[in-house]
């Protein structure tokens, strides 16, 4: 496991060794199919959709079904190795679990971006002391519009700034 910065997050990179190491830690078997969903996982640059992953999965593995890419996602989030999150409208999308963050979907552009949790403390805190909510900052995403759409929007003369 190696760790890289990004945006002032400490990201710990999983590899597939990784993961393998994880499934057989929780006695569990490692197949080809698991192996595959391993390697897309390790090798993404994002989040990916499950629709995504079966699809990069079966170039590797094209006898591997969607349903068996699905309960091995499914798998994956048991054993902690995976998380999902909902971000905007879409479809749920998937990331190796490591460093808590957030996410921000632009509307407009449809980008997301990824941010520390540390941004949810203050919310976090509340939601827990005014309502005993527990905080899930895993799947935090947050819709609005990003500062290069905003710049692109006509500035009409009755705004008032916030």
């Amino acid at each position: 496991m190696r760790t890289v910065v990004f945006f002032g997050m400490a990201i710990r990179e999983t590899s597939v060794d990784d993961i393998l190491a994880s499934i057989r830690h929780a006695s569990k078997r490692v197949t080809l199919a698991k192996r595959a969903v391993a390697q897309v996982l390790a090798q993404a640059k994002g989040h990916l959709s499950a629709d995504a992953i079966t699809s990069a999965v079966q170039q590797r593995q094209p006898d591997v079904s969607p349903s068996t890419v699905y309960r091995i996602l499914e798998e994956f989030e048991d054993l902690g190795i995976i998380v999902h999150a909902h971000l905007g409208q879409a479809a749920a999308v998937y990331h190796l679990a490591g460093t808590v963050h957030g996410h921000l979907t632009c509307e407009t552009c449809k980008k997301t971006f990824e941010i520390p949790s540390t941004h949810f403390d203050d919310l976090s805190q509340d939601l827990r002391s005014t309502f005993g909510f527990e905080l899930d900052r895993h799947h935090v995403a947050l819709s609005g519009t990003c500062a290069q759409c905003q710049a692109k929007r006509p500035v009409e003369h009755n705004e008032v700034p916030t």
